[in-house]
């Protein structure tokens, strides 16, 4: 036996073993009712925005501020504390930089919360004395995005006539124009454009104010683009008519668009928890509903109030909010690496109890997904426990994976939930042929130059990651490239394709995961392997790996347009490996140390830590930490590793 074929079977046996640990890990942290699910987590805004809309709850009297819900507020002035960063900022994902929107936020959190228990007042001076130093050096309060700086504008804490306007006319318009947005961002500034409409002036403690953290000389309102003919300006010119028609305008006009707003709004919290089932909408949702005058026992004010509050983690030692739920995520994905193993009864049940509950949360009524695809029957599955409006494509194609590899108690059931889940990815194609998120040629680039569009996520666009996901489901449910939708996915795949070889990822950090995805949905079409833009990413993939035989790559990559090397990860490692794979390199030495990698770095339970974001939420702007991908991601590495190796065949076939 030659000594390479030694390490080969030594590898086998390593990951055989590894991955029977990861397996035992994931079985017997399965819930009852049969999903996986674990936190999501992001950066300290949460919280500093969680402060704020207790300000706005619960209004200062006589000038003193003193919540009925201090020990919580303390709770969140220690966990903002905690996460502050020795040149006084804080950061928007970990190990990163002083991001600016984020110090501002929780410098206003600080200041408002002083003398939080267990804070000495030294440490408080210390700390915002040291923020207040690092957001003058980064541009001032003025630097920051234009959601910050209207939520400061609610307080009188920041100019009105230097943010944004945000009108609820936008319902009025013709052609469906809101629905030209993204849905994340119309959840978004559906409620928000009310509160902003309604012009709310709330009190803030006696003598408070953020006027030592304004840069001297810097003008607070948004400045003209260079190039006089551009979007940007147009938007600007239509800005400031805006903030005209808010001073003379007809309120009639006025009153009727705040109506259709809160209908709107109304009407997307029925069949799901909160409004968008994520914190941003849910949190300007009870701030809308406050100024409407619903008071606070009213039902839809409890239940906006009831869904918010079950973002918030707060036990003994920690104190945090999750953006949303992402249980139908984690459990496709778990299930989805479960299934890749050798049949075993015991797994074979865990799946059909997942199976049986994902096949609960099939999306049965039509959402704002429908608007663009009229005649297409409701299918697919949302993120959260519950959000019957927006199916997400992504959590669609996962959830068929995983499907792929289960057998539910009803299979009757199973096989027509496929079939129309299959036919609705279809039909969500776009016209460029590729899939985005949760709405179909979903970009109209003009509004990402609107004066809000800074939180970067305005248009929802398709993207590799999604498309090769998506490419991959419907080939494990019979499809082929000779199907004309799977020949217009290669060919927007080969499209998109970067120069270095890589793919962009535009819901995971980020080179790394848009080139897995992109080769696993080539390899299910039938793509070979001897393609050169197969072999130009699998070059690609080699070349980034780090010399302790993992990969890793930084959320800056999104901000240099390119790969930006980190510490490795295991997400990110198995992610690299699943491409090798993917691409055909079963025998590489940058295969085997990867695998090496992540066999070494297992945890005597089964599992793997990592601390760094491999999430994204909006690029540049917000990212996350799933904190099951470091178990899920590495067992469906090395599970593929152990089938290759063995010479075994995926379960890639629709159930009959």
């Amino acid at each position: 036996m030659s000594p390479r074929t030694q390490v080969e079977d030594s590898l086998l046996a390593g990951s055989a073993q590894a991955a029977q640990r990861g397996m035992r890990w994931l079985l017997e942290n399965q819930h009852e009712q049969g999903y996986w699910w674990a936190d999501l987590t992001a950066d300290a805004t949460l919280e500093s925005d969680w402060i704020l809309l207790q300000l706005w709850l619960h209004a200062p009297v006589n000038g003193v501020w003193n919540p009925p819900n201090r020990p919580l507020i303390d709770k969140a002035v220690r966990s903002i504390l905690e996460r502050q960063l020795p040149d006084g900022g804080f950061h928007i994902y970990p190990k990163g930089p002083s991001e600016i929107s984020a110090t501002v936020k929780a410098y206003f959190a600080l200041k408002l919360a002083a003398g939080a228990e267990g804070v000495s007042p030294d440490e408080f001076t210390e700390a915002l004395d040291r923020a207040k130093d690092r957001i003058l050096a980064l541009g001032g309060i003025q630097a920051a995005n234009s959601y910050t700086k209207i939520n400061l504008s609610f307080f009188n804490l920041y100019p009105r006539e230097g943010c944004p306007s945000v009108p609820p006319e936008m319902w009025l318009l013709p052609g469906n124009f809101m629905y030209q947005m993204s849905s994340w961002t119309r959840a978004i500034v559906t409620p928000l454009s009310i509160v902003h409409a309604l012009n709310p002036q709330r009190p803030v403690p006696a003598g408070f104010d953020l006027r030592e953290i304004f840069a001297p000389n810097v003008p607070v309102t948004y400045q003209r683009h260079e190039k006089l003919f551009s979007w940007p300006n147009l938007f600007l010119a239509g800005d400031k008519l805006l903030k005209g028609w808010e001073r003379w305008g007809l309120k009639s006009v006025r009153q009727r668009a705040i109506r259709r707003a809160e209908q709107w709004m109304l009407e997307r919290t029925r069949y799901t928890d909160g409004l968008g089932a994520i914190y941003p909408p849910m949190q300007y949702m009870i701030m809308a509903l406050d100024l409407l005058g619903y008071p606070a026992d009213h039902p839809d004010r409890v239940e906006a109030q009831t869904q918010f509050d079950r973002l918030m983690v707060a036990t003994d030692d920690d104190f945090y909010f999750q953006p949303c739920f992402s249980v139908v995520w984690d459990a496709a994905i778990a299930a989805f690496a479960l299934g890749d193993a050798d049949d075993d009864p015991e797994i074979d049940a865990a799946l059909r109890r997942c199976a049986d509950w994902l096949l609960t949360k099939e999306v049965r009524r039509k959402g704002d997904w429908s608007v663009k695809r009229p005649k297409t029957e409701p299918s697919g599955w949302y993120f959260e426990f519950a959000n019957e409006f927006y199916p997400d494509i992504d959590d669609t194609a996962m959830v068929l994976l995983a499907l792929r590899k289960s057998r539910a108690s009803n299979p009757s059931g199973q096989q027509a939930c496929e079939q129309r889940a299959s036919q609705w990815l279809l039909d969500m194609q776009s016209k460029d042929g590729g899939w985005a998120a949760f709405d179909v040629d979903n970009n109209w680039r003009p509004l990402s130059f609107m004066p809000f569009a800074d939180h970067n996520a305005m248009l929802d666009p398709t993207c590799p990651d999604i498309t090769g996901r998506v490419l991959e489901a419907l080939c494990a449910c019979g499809l082929d490239r000779s199907h004309k939708a799977i020949q217009r996915g290669i060919d927007y795949l080969i499209r998109t394709q970067e120069a270095d070889g890589s793919w962009y990822g535009r819901w995971g950090v980020d080179y790394i995961y848009g080139t897995f995805l992109a080769l696993r949905g080539l390899q299910a079409a039938g793509e070979s392997e001897l393609e050169a833009h197969v072999q130009r990413a699998l070059e690609w993939v080699r070349s980034i790996q780090n010399f302790d035989g993992g990969w890793g790559e930084s959320c800056a990559s999104y901000d240099n347009n390119t790969y930006t090397n980190a510490p490795s990860t295991p997400s990110q490692t198995a992610w690299a490996i699943l491409a090798l794979l993917a691409g055909g390199d079963t025998r590489s030495s940058s295969l085997h140390d990867g695998i090496e990698y992540l066999l070494k770095t297992q945890t005597s339970d089964g599992t793997w830590d990592e601390e760094l974001a491999t999430g994204t939420g909006f690029p540049g702007v917000f990212y996350l930490c799933y904190h099951l991908y470091r178990h899920s991601f590495p067992l469906l590495a090395l599970n593929t590793f152990v089938r290759t190796k063995q010479g075994r065949t995926s379960v890639q076939n629709c159930v009959r």
